[in-house]
């Protein structure tokens, strides 16, 4: 069953498929969607307000989208590398083209950490 956040602003209405998002990015008091396809959206809405968003919408978000340091929540499903001499984290859509962001180390430590985890936990099952 397809899984959707909804964005309402006073001038737009947007139902996006939660696992068409790559990653959203937060600009000052605005918010950048980017789409598995290219298509780009900016929000006048704070990345932590989208957060509280997914939280009330999407039961289970947490288990695809992570929230990574202050100006990123990324979709787990797309990640192809962790670099952390390099700060970069790889992003790998379906059929898209790759996407490099730059992420500061601790940050992505921690996401890295995590994945481990995750990956130890679906191993013992």
């Amino acid at each position: 069953m397809d899984r959707y956040l909804i964005i309402k602003t006073r001038d737009e209405f947007l139902r996006i498929k939660i696992n068409d998002i790559l990653y959203l990015e937060a600009d000052r008091n605005y918010t950048k969607l980017l789409l598995t396809e290219g298509i780009q959206f900016t929000f006048a809405i704070n990345l932590g307000k989208i957060e509280e968003m997914l939280e009330d919408q999407v039961k289970d978000a947490k288990t695809m989208l992570t929230r990574v340091g202050k100006s990123y929540i990324i979709n787990k499903n797309y990640i192809l590398q962790i670099n952390l001499p390099r700060q970069k984290l790889l992003l790998l859509p379906p059929g898209g083209k790759p996407r490099e962001l730059v992420i500061p180390k601790e940050p992505l430590k921690a996401l890295k950490e995590k994945l481990e985890q995750e990956g130890m936990k679906s191993e013992r099952k």
